[in-house]
């Protein structure tokens, strides 16, 4: 029988998150595993994949975001044009009555 090996906690690191976005950048480009980008910062697993899926959210919430002004952006264009499109009928109207009147 061994003697338990009592396995020392590492002190809490803290990253910034510009560095947090440089490793999920080099997870999404690079040919490598998640486990061996880790391996090679001297990462946790598990906090690589925790950023990457961050990122994959944030990115989702932004398309979201882009996708609702696009489409408010679009009700207040086709306002817009029938609008437009009232004032060129009632122009088209002004002008033939005017013509019929000036005849």
């Amino acid at each position: 029988m061994g003697v338990p090996v009592a396995k020392r906690r590492r002190k809490r690191r803290t990253f910034s998150d510009e560095y947090r976005a440089e490793v999920v950048q080099l997870v999404e480009n690079s040919d490598k595993s998640i486990s061996q980008i880790a391996s090679d910062l001297d990462l946790t697993e598990t906090t690589v994949r925790n950023w990457v899926r961050a990122a994959t959210q944030t990115s989702k919430v932004e398309v979201v975001a882009e996708q609702r002004d696009l489409e408010v952006e679009n009700r207040t264009l086709r306002k817009r044009i029938k609008e437009l499109e009232m004032e060129r009928e009632i122009l088209k109207k002004a002008a033939a009555f005017f013509a019929k009147e000036s005849s």
